[in-house]
């Protein structure tokens, strides 16, 4: 509606800043979560930017996923599953060809991933939070 596109409008200006408040709190992330066991953070190319929608990490299978969301969120920290079901699972898909109905690593990913809290204006202070309750979960 009219409201709505006036609203983007105005925020549309601040897009590039947007975006680089993102890069700089995952950034942040990955310098305090890529040396603790069990987690991969977000592989960046080289040739390409990554403009962060989410904060996807990789689990390994030493993590249970929904205790550690359960964990966070007992902490009022939201972290959660983007795309619990694969694409190709999904009914709109039912009559994709069979080569492509199995799709082993997809299908892992959808088990193994957790996204964490990201917004233009997540602070180091909350990061630190975030990041805390996930090592203290990782200790029990």
């Amino acid at each position: 509606d009219n409201l709505q596109a006036a609203v983007l409008r105005i925020k549309l200006k601040e897009l590039d800043n947007y975006i680089k408040s993102r890069i700089m709190a995952a950034d942040y992330y990955d310098s305090k979560l890529q040396d603790i066991p069990f987690l991969k953070i977000p592989f960046r190319d080289s040739t390409s930017n990554h403009v962060f929608h989410q904060y996807t990490l990789k689990l390994s299978k030493e993590i249970n996923r929904d205790e550690l969301i359960q964990f966070l969120a007992s902490n009022n920290i939201p972290a959660m599953v983007y795309y619990p079901v694969p694409a190709h699972q999904q009914k709109m898909f039912t009559n994709i060809p069979a080569t492509v109905k199995r799709m082993k690593y997809t299908e892992w990913l959808s088990k193994r991933v957790i996204s964490l809290p990201m917004h233009t204006e997540l602070s180091h202070t909350q990061q630190d939070f975030i990041i805390e309750n996930i090592t203290n979960f990782l200790k029990k």
